[in-house]
């Protein structure tokens, strides 16, 4: 039944209230009349009775084609679910040693993601003596803050996390 549901409204012989403020198919007010004949003469068009304002008094009663306003209600969700912004989290992985083409590339990612409004890890991977020469890492990851400016803000500044210096990255509002 459609009327189960809290956010769904109560129809035809769902509705409890005696008397009802009635609004035709138009939308042009009836009046208080007995729910009795507001859905008689709801079915007598072939429509529904659909309680529209049920905290009003008397409730507020439309008649119409629920399937289709339900089909509606739907559509509208859907749109609205289509037109959020996602924003995802995307990591960029570079080395201690990066050469300055592979910088540069990944460095370019970085700058796409941030203009199509992803939030961008960029993490630095330390293997074996490299862990002594974590400075290097740190000037990596500062450079990528300084190439990316204009796009995106760092949020905090190189963090480690075990073998990983690590960067958050976000778009900046414009």
């Amino acid at each position: 039944m459609p009327g189960n549901e809290e956010n769904t409204p109560r129809i035809n012989n769902e509705i409890t209230s005696s008397q009802v403020l009635l609004v035709d198919e138009n939308g042009v007010k009836v009046g208080v009349t007995n729910t009795i004949d507001a859905i008689r003469m709801a079915q007598e068009q072939s429509l529904d009775l659909v309680e529209v304002a049920p905290l009003a008094q008397p409730p507020v009663c439309r008649i119409m084609d629920y399937g289709k306003y339900r089909y509606q209600l739907q559509k509208k969700e859907k749109d609205a679910r289509k037109k959020q912004k996602v924003q995802e989290l995307k990591e960029i992985k570079m080395r201690p040693k990066i050469d300055d083409h592979d910088f540069d590339f990944k460095t370019k990612a970085v700058r796409q993601f941030l203009e199509k409004g992803h939030r961008v890890k960029v993490s630095v991977f330390f293997r074996g003596r490299e862990m002594s020469f974590l400075n290097k890492g740190e000037e990596v990851l500062n450079r990528v803050i300084a190439e990316c400016e204009d796009v995106g803000k760092c949020e905090s500044k190189p963090m480690m996390e075990g073998r990983y210096m690590r960067l958050l990255l976000t778009p900046s509002t414009k």
